[in-house]
């Protein structure tokens, strides 16, 4: 399907409404700014589309998913792309949109850095470098290691990302194990310099802090 239809994708009306209103990546990325971030506090998850609509919260996969099927109900293709890391960090993942021969991403960040991307980058590799500087672990290491191939996920059935009420690891773990290229080789991820204490201190600010 160039562009996804209700009954194709499973949702109901009022699902199917919400994202149909979303007709711009900018609407789309604060559509998914306004979700609360989710805090897995009964442990990890990966809500569907379905899913984040229903709880209200969401994190890095599932904002993409939404993302991603708001951009197919639009007649764009949904496109995603996995940021790999150190082994000790959480990967990222971006819903990714192209104009013209530029790609942008769409992404659901609880900080401010790794968030909406403008459709300037001639690559995915420029793309993912975007993200490089503002992707650390808690102690300021730079952590993006890197960058998967673009993921169409039509080549998903539905049911496993947009309309499942069970948690969808059979779609992360396609994600995660699609080719991935490195950003950086094994002399220069010794090399890298933590972020410094500023740096540090302002990356806590976060838009949904965890409740007490």
């Amino acid at each position: 399907m160039r562009r996804a239809r209700r009954e194709a994708l499973g949702l109901t009306a009022r699902e199917y409404a919400q994202l149909a209103k979303l007709d711009t990546p900018a609407r789309i990325q604060a559509f998914v700014n306004a979700i609360p971030a989710n805090h897995e506090p009964d442990g990890d998850t990966v809500h569907s589309v379905r899913g984040v609509l229903t709880h209200r919260v969401a994190h890095c996969i599932e904002g993409a998913f939404v993302a991603a099927c708001a951009l197919w109900i639009h007649g764009e293709r949904p496109l995603v792309m996995h940021l790999g890391c150190a082994a000790h960090d959480n990967p990222h993942v971006l819903a990714l949109y192209r104009r013209g021969r530029r790609y942008g991403a769409i992404s659901k960040s609880n900080g401010a850095w790794l968030r909406y991307r403008e459709p300037v980058y001639r690559s995915l590799r420029e793309l993912a470098m975007s993200y490089f500087h503002e992707f650390f672990d808690r102690q300021g290491n730079k952590t993006l290691r890197s960058y998967s191939t673009a993921f169409d996920l039509r080549r998903l059935d539905s049911a496993w990302w947009v309309t499942s009420e069970n948690d969808c690891w059979r779609a992360h773990d396609v994600l995660a194990g699609l080719r991935h290229y490195p950003l950086i080789d094994a002399a220069q991820a010794r090399s890298l310099t933590r972020r410094d204490a500023f740096e540090r201190r302002s990356s806590r600010l976060v838009q949904y802090p965890k409740s007490a």
